[in-house]
């Protein structure tokens, strides 16, 4: 759980980085997104090893309710991820569509991973959105007005949700996890 802490918190300190001290980050310019680039990497590395080699207490396991409802979530997630580059309607209501698909990502798995392994790495990444998203709305102050979206816009965002949703459940059925239950 030692790895999954240290990859938690150099997750965030990268990103927070921006929000914390941006005149450090600017001073940096381009260089400093290698930086990121390059600390989120390493975090995520030190995040899975120590997800797949962490022994924890044991609350409740997968069923066939909770595959289903985790499965409409991860649709969910990856549509506001999808919406967000698109910028579709739903970013009309969600200011942070990425950082909210994070925090329904991080849901969707806590319901089929009710261990304290899964609580530490999902909770952890879903307390981050979080703080990054309050972070944000400091720092930027009030939503920008919201511009017209073409339906092409929505079609790209649903296609792009379910050829990743597609190619995510197949490297997971590929690592030995069926997302289907």
């Amino acid at each position: 759980m030692i790895l999954i802490t240290a990859g938690l918190l150099l997750w965030s300190a990268a990103h927070f980085w921006k929000r914390l001290a941006p005149d450090q980050r600017a001073g940096f310019g381009e260089k400093g997104k290698g930086i990121v680039a390059l600390a989120s990497v390493a975090a995520i590395v030190l995040m899975v090893i120590g997800y797949r080699g962490a022994d924890g207490t044991f609350y409740w396991g997968r069923s066939t309710a909770l595959v289903g409802i985790n499965n409409l979530l991860m649709l969910f997630a990856f549509y506001l991820f999808a919406s967000s580059g698109a910028k579709t309607r739903v970013t009309k209501l969600i200011r942070h569509p990425q950082l909210t698909a994070v925090v329904v990502w991080c849901v969707a798995h806590l319901l089929v991973n009710g261990d304290s392994p899964s609580f530490l790495l999902f909770g952890g990444l879903g307390v981050w959105a979080i703080a990054e998203m309050i972070l944000i709305n400091r720092a930027e102050g009030p939503k920008e007005a919201y511009h017209a979206v073409p339906i092409k816009k929505e079609v790209t965002a649903v296609i792009a949700t379910l050829v990743v949703f597609s190619v995510v459940s197949a490297i997971h059925l590929w690592l030995g996890y069926n997302p289907f239950g």
